[in-house]
């Protein structure tokens, strides 16, 4: 049971990080096609620390 447990918090996880990338990278998207700079930098800082 504690196995199970597990690898359903993990798979949580996987899911979670998955759904932060995506929506990290529409973000980028925008600020690129905004041209803000400071955004981008910022956003791409983040997208290494995933």
């Amino acid at each position: 049971m504690n196995r199970i447990r597990r690898q359903e918090v993990e798979k949580t996880a996987d899911i979670h990080r998955a759904n932060l990338q995506k929506r990290l990278e529409h973000r980028l998207e925008v600020a690129r096609t905004k041209g803000d700079e400071n955004l981008i930098r910022i956003l791409e800082r983040e997208m290494q620390q995933l």
